[in-house]
């Protein structure tokens, strides 16, 4: 097969967003919905929670107003960020050659050489999205604050919802998730849509309890906490696993990869925000052939988009493991 040759064409405007959506979109928080997706924001956009207090009162012949209708705003404002990176079509030629002969790891087999270096540059985009998504802090470079920065810093999360947290194992996890729950304001429980994000690290240890290794332990201030019994979940071990969905004392899981151990927040999936403008005109990708330039091997990837997350209401979020300085 002859050396890759990437044409003259770069991918800017409508073409291009199917690319970067893509890249930012194939995160598993973004790609498995464990967020509310606000497209085209191209700067700044509004978020408005409304409350209502008590508005049942006894009847009367007059109209008399019963409640107030409360709006609280809060303001997602995505950062501006790019990628400028350059590849030797010889360091990816082996990969791609692979690639179109059937050894690929690739949902969607990129066709063009193009593609393909669009791909491998997109596969590291979402990392890093996931990674800001949770974890991040704009201070950073390439990065935009994460939701672990907003709960860490915002006074109005109630100090009774933010819980000290522990280096989680298959022994205590079960506990330390129902120090979770027990927080969970009652005007959330049940709700259809309301989640306990964990890290890897938490979903593992609940995955190994299950199983029926949590051993018994003491947990400060409480009873023993019994063991799951030694043939775990169905009388499987640890083979009742199957990667499917995790719940614990009716409230669904989300492994949010992003989060750094021993981290876990509750919320609610449409108290989550996620604004990007991958639609907009602010989104670029281009590829460009360095070869009718400067004679070289090379070829240049650059991605313009932009990214950032909001939390609607800060007083329905329960926090495990992230200290929050605020308060």
């Amino acid at each position: 097969m002859a050396n890759p040759v990437t044409t003259g064409t770069t991918y800017a405007g409508e073409f291009s967003g199917k690319y970067i959506s893509a890249a930012l979109l194939s995160g598993s928080t973004l790609a498995n919905g464990g967020v509310t997706v606000m497209p085209n924001v191209k700067y700044k956009s509004v978020i408005q929670k409304a409350e209502l207090g008590s508005i049942v009162k006894d009847a009367s012949c007059d109209y008399a107003a019963s409640g107030a209708l409360t709006l609280t705003e809060r303001v997602i404002a995505p950062k501006e960020l790019q990628v400028n990176v350059t590849y030797c079509k010889k360091d990816l030629h082996a990969t791609w050659q692979a690639a179109q002969m059937g050894f690929s790891a690739f949902d969607n087999l990129p066709s063009t050489f193009e593609d393909y270096v669009i791909a491998y540059t997109a596969e590291k985009v979402a990392a890093a999205t996931e990674s800001s998504i949770w974890t991040g802090d704009e201070d950073n470079d390439g990065e935009f604050d994460g939701f672990s920065e907003i709960v860490a810093t915002d006074a109005g999360l109630p100090s009774g919802q933010e819980i000290a947290g522990a280096t989680v194992t298959s022994s205590n996890v079960i506990a330390q998730l129902g120090s979770i729950v027990d927080a969970i304001p009652s005007t959330l429980y049940g709700k259809e849509d309301l989640h306990i994000y964990v890290s890897q690290n938490i979903a593992r240890a609940y995955v190994r309890a299950l199983g029926g290794f949590a051993a018994l332990t003491n947990v400060a201030g409480t009873e023993n906490v019994a063991s799951i019994g030694a043939n775990g979940v169905g009388g499987q071990g640890t083979l009742w696993y199957g990667g499917g969905n995790l719940s614990f004392d009716g409230v669904k899981m989300f492994v949010a990869n992003g989060l750094a151990d021993n981290d876990a927040i509750a919320a609610e999936k449409s108290n989550l925000f996620f604004g990007t403008g991958l639609l907009s005109d602010h989104n670029e990708v281009k590829v460009i052939d360095m070869a009718d330039i400067d004679g070289s091997q090379n070829v240049r990837v650059i991605m313009r988009y932009t990214a950032g997350v909001q939390i609607g209401n800060i007083s329905d979020v329960v926090t495990y493991g992230i200290a929050n300085s605020a308060n």
